[in-house]
């Protein structure tokens, strides 16, 4: 019983802690976008500035795997490898 619990204890604990990760790497590719789009001033870095508030947005709101995708969507739109 003693053994069960264990497994069941570590198992969560490698769930909570692999779920907080995915949740920083959304700022991390924000500012991504933020630092690639910083000296350009046309429309795809345009269009990629605004995903990456929309990206922002979806963090804030707990949509870790939506924002992720926007923002690495944004990244291969401006070249950037994410």
């Amino acid at each position: 019983m003693y053994r069960l619990a264990l497994i069941a204890l570590v198992a969560l604990t490698a769930l909570v802690l692999s779920s907080s990760a995915d949740a920083f790497q959304c700022p991390k590719l924000v500012k991504q976008i933020n630092d690639a789009t910083a000296q350009r001033f046309d429309a795809t870095a345009a269009n990629a500035k605004q995903a990456a508030a929309d990206a922002q947005a979806l963090h804030a709101a707990g949509k870790h795997a939506e924002s992720e995708q926007k923002a690495k969507d944004a990244l291969a739109s401006l070249g950037v490898k994410s």
